[in-house]
């Protein structure tokens, strides 16, 4: 499972896009070479650092602003390594908050948000996705995991990485800025084997990219699946829903759900199903059919099998491409990852307002997953996701934001 890459060819269909992805990628390759803890250091420039409150046992939780040369901000808190707020142009120039999130720490610790549960810009581990029943086996023993979603685990379990406390260290060099997270799982955490020892680093790139890299140990076989969970509304948050953005999805199967949203195991065509998103589609454009997985999801909550170059499996290509008409805003996304999970927000409610002070709505906003598949573990012709001691883990992926002054005629 480790996934070093040294030198990456064009991406498919993204051009420059691919060549950034390269050079980004070995910057990150210099920051992440220990999995160690960073030391300190002083802010490098462009990086800001404030208090944004404070857990029940009297933890401080720091909030950082890093902004690149273009104006681009992004605001993460080393609570869950969470992403509450990133602000890109429009293609007047206007600057908006693209994810949902909050102001205040006390926002992400209510009651009312923990019931919702939305995992909104947060790191997800130590398995994104569900797993089924919250069980597994592995070298002949059965682990049993905290069952959080009806009978299934979900994103980790009740206290997942997006609740854990990580050490944060700002950076800085020529592609841009960013944070390192790391945070060490202790062995049987959540029900997990091995001592997990993880690294995260965000990128904001003056190429007006966020490239994240995942990282990981384990000193026993574990399954690893760690994504992160930012939802995107490009028209800004809070300004409704996201039925009109242009979806393209580079993957012509995806794996069919039970009534429980756990893969059935079949890898399905999408051809002829609404989960045809190989041309730009209107996200809400098919999500009044009738159709037993819209049933079970309420709408889109599903994996994607990525299409991949032969031999390029584990070079980040591209996965999705977004467009909103009215802010003419571009979000194209690559990944080293087999599959991306779309959920359109489909228990978003009204219940939880926003750093706009409106509420998120039903879909308004919608989450672009990279990952392996749900349920691998149990699943034995899904691609693997079980780290071994003399591994590390590796994953990238790249979002690339821009703008279209003509976003019907956006070539893909």
């Amino acid at each position: 499972m480790t996934r070093h890459i040294l030198s990456l060819p064009r991406c498919l269909g993204v051009g420059l896009f691919g060549l950034m992805i390269g050079q980004v990628f070995l910057h990150a390759q210099a920051q992440t070479t220990s999995m160690d803890s960073p030391s300190s250091s002083a802010l490098p420039p462009g990086i800001e650092r404030s208090a944004f409150g404070q857990l029940p046992d009297g933890r401080e939780v720091d909030c950082y602003r890093i902004t690149n040369d273009n104006g681009i901000e992004m605001r993460v808190i080393n609570y869950g390594g969470i992403i509450v707020s990133l602000k890109t142009p429009d293609i007047t120039g206007r600057m908006d908050d693209i994810v949902l999130g909050f102001d205040s720490l006390d926002d992400y610790l209510s009651d009312t948000y923990r019931q919702a549960n939305p995992y909104f810009g947060a790191l997800i581990g130590r398995y994104g996705n569900r797993i089924a029943h919250g069980r597994f086996t592995l070298d002949g023993e059965t682990y049993q995991l905290p069952t959080n979603d009806g009978p299934n685990t979900l994103h980790g379990g009740d206290t997942g990485f997006n609740q854990r406390l990580w050490h944060a260290q700002p950076f800085s060099s020529a592609e841009g800025r960013g944070l390192v997270l790391t945070y060490t799982s202790p062995d049987g955490e959540q029900g997990f084997p091995g001592r997990l020892s993880t690294r995260v680093s965000y990128t904001l790139t003056n190429d007006n990219e966020l490239a994240i890299d995942y990282r990981a140990r384990t000193t026993r076989a574990t399954p690893v699946n760690l994504t992160q969970h930012s939802y995107f509304n490009l028209q800004g948050e809070g300004s409704g829903t996201i039925l009109n953005h242009r979806l393209m999805i580079n993957a012509s199967a995806y794996t069919p759900i039970d009534e429980t949203l756990i893969p059935t195991g079949e890898i399905a065509d999408v051809s002829g199903t609404p989960f045809d998103f190989r041309q730009p589609t209107a996200i809400g454009a098919r999500m009044g059919q009738k159709n037993t997985q819209f049933a079970y999801a309420k709408g889109y909550d599903h994996n994607f099998v990525l299409s991949k170059n032969p031999g390029q499996a584990d070079r980040p290509t591209l996965a999705a491409k977004v467009v909103e008409p009215q802010s003419g805003r571009v979000l194209e996304l690559a990944t080293t990852e087999p599959g991306l999970q779309f959920y359109s927000g489909n228990f978003l409610d009204g219940s939880l307002v926003g750093q706009s002070g409106r509420p998120y709505t039903h879909r308004s906003g919608l989450a672009l997953e990279t990952q392996h598949f749900p349920d691998s573990p149990n699943q034995p012709n899904f691609p693997s996701t079980i780290l071994k001691p003399d591994e590390t883990y590796h994953s990238r992926t790249v979002y690339r934001f821009s703008t279209t002054q003509t976003p019907e005629a956006a070539s893909y």
